[in-house]
């Protein structure tokens, strides 16, 4: 079966601030995008990579990527640049990995493991870790309505892969007046089961200038 794996990359990350977009923000001197398509293209089972990216920054990816890596618009959404991404790619590709540009440090073994749980049969796959923090519920006033038990609860991570046809179907029937926030969300709502393997702390989200300063820190840590 073969693999590729798309990178929605056309957000603009207000949150964590500054002009550029936040796949071009420089981690240890070097965009997150090219971080986060770096351990892409190193894995053994990856065929393909396909970044969705700012329609005015295409020849700006293209000189960062190279040519084994193919740019395409992005969309409106997260939800649009991954539709727009997959829609590129070869016939023959059976198995999609999605993966997020803000993800720049997942490990190696991460990637392989997402992939090698859906050549295995797993319709979807994504890699997720234990919460370890308490939750509360709160209300529209603030105060705390309650304490949600954790056993049973995961954070997710990326990159998640899935059976091309499953991905496909979960995007082609996606409401976008209610939009999820990864595409295993757009696969559950299809009653098809979503699998798990272990995830890392090193594939920490970059939303906020903090998450710069403890990526930094992980680079430093691997150097």
């Amino acid at each position: 079966m073969s693999v590729a794996a798309v990178v929605p990359a056309a957000g603009r990350g207000e949150r964590l601030g500054g002009e550029l977009p936040k796949a071009f923000r420089l981690l240890g001197g070097t965009p997150l995008l090219v971080h986060a398509v770096g351990v892409l293209r190193a894995s053994r089972h990856v065929r393909l990579v396909v970044v969705a990216a700012p329609a005015d920054r295409l020849a700006e990816v293209a000189a960062l990527l190279g040519p084994a890596v193919v740019a395409v618009p992005g969309g409106a959404s997260r939800q649009a640049s991954v539709a727009a991404a997959v829609a590129t790619l070869p016939s023959d590709v059976d198995v999609v990995l999605v993966h997020d540009a803000a993800r720049p440090l997942v490990p190696l073994p991460v990637v392989d493991a997402v992939a090698e749980a859906v050549l295995a049969g797993a319709p979807a796959v994504v890699p997720v870790l234990p919460v370890v923090d308490t939750l509360k519920r709160v209300d529209a006033a603030g105060l705390v309505a309650g304490t949600v038990p954790r056993a049973d609860l995961r954070a997710v991570q990326t990159p998640q892969g899935f059976h091309r046809e499953v991905l496909a179907k979960a995007h082609a029937a996606a409401d976008p007046r209610d939009p999820v926030t990864d595409d295993a969300g757009l696969v559950e709502r299809l009653g098809i089961p979503v699998a798990t393997v272990p995830g890392s702390p090193d594939a920490l989200k970059i939303t906020t200038p903090f998450d710069l300063v403890v990526a930094e820190a992980i680079l430093c840590r691997r150097a």
